[in-house]
């Protein structure tokens, strides 16, 4: 449908602008907001020409701003085997069966999302998809993309041996006595060795990845997206996509640098990235920065920190401090915006110390440079994020307390207990933006906003919560969701609010969960996204 003026009442209007929270009805003239009030105001300044659209007493409020997320890759993720809530191993093989028996001709089995805690000693084996899968190579994802479980095929597609050098930043994960690969690919491993192979896939296939990310999105609420893990073969389709009129988000990207023995090729990088962010600039499609991993995760036990894991372990991180600090100085002079993936608490100092260190070298500020995930930090760190002007870009999802037993055992008390502290970022004055980290949670907005404002399961809201003292009143969440994640990607004067002169991106839902309660989230549907005034759910 095309742009058209566009009268909304008949329930509530939720606006995320600090300067009017509520409204009772709201305007759109072509790709604006052109009125945000009271419903005698929004009739005079609608006209009699407008389409007029009865709320029934449901809420429109802005599309959601995805702060977090990999476009291409939650696309291919959604044509693989879903393993998310396979709770054990039995049932992880069982999926894997039945995903073959759909996909008889794929030249691989590709499953993504397996929880560590549904393997025995929470400990991915090659044997145990040795015997089901014998000569096709099996590629399963970890649910936080950190690591891939494969087998012996896949190895040997690979070419890794029991002689392959570990990557720098990863590891090929080998039997203690024997030395032997056992399958499971860790960190870097998986970055430079599956990522590469896997993705050697034609255009079309990276268009319909992308256009199933897009409908995804469309028909959930999500408008906005900031792509983590931006390369030329995704932007590419991007482009295409925005050339032929289907780009039905917003993408904010962040181009990924490698490490590389080469301190000069990091640097290369950062050199790449900031012409793409010169040459890529719309209202649809912006390259804003870098992004880079710093550690792992903590269910993988590859996130640094700064006492070991329960098991008596520690990890190193990915990036030493003098190698960060030289990437990160070079993309703040060159003005980029710096996301920095951190999730243990060494990660997040090692990260905040770059930050802080680019900012003293090359007297620069209000770059809202961001550290993402933030899943354990140092109190002595928390408090620093606020006045060096970095943003806490957080992802409720991933304290869905169905994946969170191995994520606490790993820390163990009283660290855990810290665990997913977004108050403590706000009570220090940091500004929090919320996104999912799709496809390594679920992409849905609402759920999402469900976990933030309950700390309870989506899938099972019996499950005991993790801190519910350090949930979010729903309004608050739906902010950090909106208007926090817009501004977090410099585009508060864009989106993330319905207000008066911004870009209607607006979604209707079908009840008022800020009435009937989070649980209501569990069952709201998104029964209209409007992208700048234009309708992308449903189409016609």
């Amino acid at each position: 449908m095309s742009a058209s003026r566009i009268l909304v009442h008949g329930g509530r209007v939720f606006t995320s602008d600090p300067d009017r929270l509520w409204a009772e009805a709201v305007v759109v003239d072509g790709d604006r907001f052109v009125f945000v009030g009271d419903l005698e105001g929004a009739r005079a300044a609608a006209g009699d020409d407008a389409e007029v659209v009865d709320l029934a007493g449901g809420v429109a409020m802005p599309g959601f701003v995805d702060g977090h997320a990999h476009l291409l890759m939650t696309g291919a993720a959604l044509l693989k085997a879903q393993l998310r809530t396979a709770a054990s191993l039995d049932e992880i093989r069982r999926r894997l069966v039945e995903w073959r028996a759909a996909n008889p001709d794929a030249p691989r089995v590709l499953g993504i999302s397996w929880q560590f805690g549904a393997l025995p000693n929470a400990t991915p084996h090659k044997d145990m998809l040795d015997d089901l899968f014998p000569d096709v190579p099996v590629y399963l994802d970890a649910n936080d993309l950190h690591s891939t479980w494969v087998n012996s095929a896949a190895l040997r597609e690979l070419g890794i041996t029991d002689d392959t050098p570990d990557p720098i930043g990863g590891e090929i994960v080998r039997d203690p006595v024997t030395g032997e690969a056992t399958g499971h690919l860790q960190e870097n491993a998986t970055v430079e060795m599956v990522w590469p192979m896997l993705s050697r896939v034609g255009d079309a296939a990276r268009d319909e990845h992308l256009a199933a990310t897009l409908l995804a999105y469309n028909e959930t609420g999500v408008t906005t997206s900031v792509d983590m893990a931006l390369e030329r073969a995704s932007l590419d389709a991007m482009r295409r996509a925005e050339a032929n009129g289907t780009l039905s988000v917003r993408v904010m990207g962040h181009w990924i640098i490698h490490r590389d023995p080469d301190p000069a090729k990091e640097l290369e990088q950062v050199e790449t990235a900031t012409r793409m962010a010169a040459d890529t600039s719309s209202d649809l499609l912006r390259v804003m920065g870098i992004k880079i991993i710093v550690d792992g995760t903590i269910d993988g036990c590859t996130a640094a920190l700064l006492e070991p894991y329960t098991t008596g372990l520690n990890a190193e991180p990915i990036w030493d401090a003098e190698s960060l600090e030289r990437v990160v100085t070079a993309a703040d002079a060159a003005g980029l915006q710096i996301a920095l993936h951190a999730i243990g608490d060494r990660a997040v100092r090692i990260a905040v110390d770059a930050l802080e260190h680019a900012a003293q070298t090359n007297g620069t500020s209000a770059r809202r440079h961001r550290i993402e995930h933030l899943e354990y930090t140092d109190a002595a760190d928390v408090v620093r994020l606020a006045p060096l002007g970095i943003t806490a870009s957080m992802q409720p999802v991933h304290i869905d307390p169905a994946i969170y037993s191995n994520w606490g055992e790993m820390l163990g008390d009283p660290r855990a207990n810290r665990g997913f502290a977004w108050r403590e970022f706000l009570d220090a004055g940091t500004t929090l933006a919320f996104g999912t980290d799709t496809p390594t949670a679920p992409y849905e907005p609402l759920h999402n906003m469900y976990i933030a404002a309950t700390r309870k399961s989506p899938g099972d809201p019996t499950l005991t919560p993790h801190r519910p003292d350090n949930a979010l009143p729903l309004e608050e969440a739906v902010v950090h969701g909106t208007r926090d994640s817009a501004w977090a990607s410099f585009l508060h004067d864009r989106v993330g609010m319905v207000k008066e002169g911004l870009l209607a991106d607006l979604i209707l839902l079908d009840g008022d969960p800020f009435a009937d309660g989070p649980e209501s989230l569990l069952t709201a549907q998104v029964v209209r996204t409007l992208l700048g005034g234009r309708t992308v759910h449903p189409l016609d």
